[in-house]
């Protein structure tokens, strides 16, 4: 499999797996819920990562250790033998299962060549999860994501200026001039915002980017239904309103990726109204 990101959201709207795809038993950032997603048609699956106190990457979204393995117990503070000995994921009725939390290698490893993947702490430890990336040789197959501040784009410069990198902005995207000009791989923009009317969710917006090269990305995921992504267009609505409400305006707007916890729905969707090619 050849990776162009941009070639391949050319291609169809960029279906993207946030922590993979969970339920029932399985919880997610696992690499079962990962290969879920992708026999659901994502392209991309969205992790998180931790380090341990002996300085191992694990998939794990920091500080949700009581949410995800109902402990108290901190990853960061632990060897990766502790915690492959004491943690384990619990399922939506809070009972133990048999996923316990995995490796960064092990994830490199198993969809090495399969599938594009979003590494959203990578800001935390950038270093050790460069170096990771480039000893299984899967460069073209990351991107990362992050805030905009000097030390980061600074960091990118330095370590790693090849990896295909998006910043996250809200409401609007005053640095895009000055980042085209950064030696990164600047591929697009993720975008926020709160209202239909705002800047970066516009026609105008959107159409910049494209002329541009760049790509842009949107959330339909609900971390907190009190601070929207994406105004009211998320998963959350394209099933207590509509498809077309929640999922459809995004499409319509001309957005090129869009992350989600229910890919094989919005796929279908996307395929059943027309709006998945471009």
């Amino acid at each position: 499999m050849v990776f162009d990101i941009k070639k391949t959201a050319a291609d169809h709207i960029f279906v993207v797996a946030h922590r993979g795809t969970a339920g029932g038993n399985i919880p997610c950032n696992t690499i079962t819920s990962y290969e879920i997603a992708l026999k659901q048609g994502a392209d991309m699956i969205e992790t998180d990562i931790s380090k341990t106190a002996d300085g191992k990457l694990v998939i794990f979204h920091p500080k949700m250790e009581p949410a995800h393995l109902n402990s108290n117990l901190r990853i960061p503070e632990m060897t990766l033998a502790e915690v492959k000995e004491k943690l384990r994921y619990v399922n939506y009725d809070n009972a133990p299962t048999q996923f316990g939390v995995e490796s960064f290698d092990d994830l490199l490893e198993t969809f090495k060549g399969r599938c594009y993947i979003n590494i959203d702490k990578f800001w935390d430890n950038p270093e050790d999860i460069y170096h990771a990336i480039k000893r299984h040789g899967m460069v073209e197959q990351m991107l990362v994501k992050s805030t905009i501040n000097e030390k980061v784009i600074s960091v990118l410069e330095e370590l790693a200026p090849e990896i295909p990198f998006i910043p996250i902005v809200s409401e609007q995207h005053p640095e895009h001039e000055s980042l085209m000009k950064r030696n990164i791989n600047y591929i697009g923009a993720e975008v926020l915002f709160k209202k239909d009317d705002s800047y970066v969710a516009s026609h105008e917006f959107i159409d910049k980017m494209h002329r541009d090269g760049k790509l842009v990305w949107v959330n339909s995921i609900i971390y907190n239904h009190i601070a929207q992504l994406s105004g009211e267009h998320s998963d959350d609505t394209a099933f207590t309103v509509s498809y077309d409400y929640g999922w459809g305006w995004l499409a319509d707007r001309g957005f090129d990726i869009i992350q989600t916890d229910w890919p094989i729905m919005l796929i279908n969707y996307l395929k059943e109204s027309g709006k998945y090619k471009k």
